[in-house]
């Protein structure tokens, strides 16, 4: 009967611990401003991705919309901006292509590569030096 009585304790404090840890952990407000900048970057990202594409129903997979069956995306610091990664498509009929967006600090596009067939983004990337279209 002790012995029940002091798992019981036992495992209420360690739940406690953990508990009141990731609450700490989750809430820390280096955290949250980190998350908030990260948000930006993607939103920046996702308006200078349809505007070098030049479409305008495009539907997007990226760090503030996972989707794990499409792939893995992700938002990484550089010393001297932002890499996003993420997919996108035309439409419903469109496989996903992927794409990779380098960013400055003041988040300009320093470079965006895309992995795509159509033509005329080719056509885009020869006049375009930041960009590029592999198949």
């Amino acid at each position: 009967m002790n012995h029940r009585v002091g798992s019981i304790i036992f495992g209420l404090g360690v739940g406690l611990l953990v508990a009141a840890w990731s609450y700490q952990w989750i809430m820390a407000p280096d955290k949250r401003a980190q998350r908030v900048e990260e948000e930006s970057v993607v939103v920046v990202s996702r308006s200078l991705l349809g505007e070098r594409l030049g479409i305008e129903d495009l539907e997007l997979v990226d760090p503030l919309a996972p989707n794990r069956k499409v792939g893995k995306v992700y938002i990484y610091p550089l010393a001297r901006g932002w890499e996003v990664s993420g997919f996108y498509r035309r439409g419903e009929g469109d496989r996903w292509h992927a794409y990779m967006l380098t960013l400055s600090a003041d988040l300009g596009l320093t470079g965006l590569k895309v992995k795509d067939t159509d033509p005329r983004l080719a056509q885009i990337a020869a006049s375009d030096s930041l960009f590029d279209v592999a198949p």
